[in-house]
């Protein structure tokens, strides 16, 4: 079996399973008065913040529900291309008023040259909301994340070493602009002369038209330490757009988008980058 079908069968497989997931009726949930009492505070929630959606690359500056499954089709420097399903996104899940607990399966990763195919490391993310409100009260959200992938998958699909990722994350709305802001780290616990420490700075610009449809524009930048690309520098430009919400059935909605990361700098460790997105927010 060539590597073009068994990335054609996988990507129908993860996706079939991510439909079915996403299509659990949420009223079978709200039979029970704990499952009710919970959808209840997922809904104050979302009624204290902003009501963007998330960009593509940049983290979403808001606490959600949902479940997501994104692509990519990354062309690498030398030619050869990767392609990730999955790509660390997963179950998003508002546990209480403050915060939202992201848990990613692995990422399947495939190779267009003889580099074994592989799953990567599994991932988590939390994010805490310190400061928010909703659109007409301030339209803003200050936060504090923090991520961590685990060595789970074999090298090269895989890091080998624990990686930490504090976060600040920072959204205010203008109107039907929006802007959102993170400044994080990708921190190896182990492995640092290896792997190198990297800073990261994403900023998405939004514009919403009629709360369904979001053109957008995100600068994705990192800053390396350490490591074989230590003192060095990279800076992409991601032009996009997001469909939706839409709702399918009482809370279940869906939403889909897609872009492509450009290099702007003169050094840059892949050439250009294409998402695709899917969200069941709940």
């Amino acid at each position: 079996m060539g590597k073009q079908t068994r990335t054609i069968r996988l990507a129908t497989i993860v996706f079939s399973a991510c439909a079915a997931i996403s299509s659990l009726s949420p009223q079978v949930m709200a039979q029970t008065s704990s499952a009710g009492s919970w959808l209840r505070i997922v809904d104050q929630v979302r009624a204290s913040q902003p009501h963007s959606v998330a960009p593509l690359i940049t983290t979403h500056v808001l606490l959600v529900q949902q479940y997501r499954f994104d692509s990519s089709w990354q062309t690498n420097s030398n030619g050869a291309q990767l392609d990730n399903y999955g790509n660390s996104r997963g179950l998003e899940i508002i546990p209480n008023r403050r915060l939202e607990v992201q848990v990613a399966p692995p990422p399947y990763i495939v190779h267009s040259d003889n580099t074994a195919d592989g799953f990567g490391d599994v991932s988590i993310f939390t994010k805490f909301r310190a400061f928010s409100a909703p659109e007409g009260k301030g339209d803003y959200f200050v936060g504090l994340f923090f991520g961590a992938s685990f060595p789970s998958g074999s090298r090269p699909n895989g890091t080998g070493h624990t990686v930490l990722s504090p976060m600040l994350a920072l959204s205010k709305g203008w109107g039907r602009f929006t802007i959102q802001n993170t400044f994080s780290g990708s921190l190896p616990a182990s492995g640092a002369d290896v792997l190198g420490r990297a800073f990261l700075w994403n900023t998405a610009f939004q514009y919403g038209i009629k709360g369904k449809i979001w053109p957008m524009i995100e600068q994705n930048s990192t800053f390396f330490s350490d490591g074989p690309n230590s003192g060095k520098k990279q800076t992409f430009l991601t032009p996009g757009l997001v469909v939706g919400p839409l709702q399918i059935v009482e809370r279940l909605h869906f939403a889909v988008g897609g872009g492509v990361q450009i290099a702007v700098t003169q050094f840059h460790t892949f050439d250009h980058h294409w998402i695709w997105t899917v969200r069941f927010p709940f």
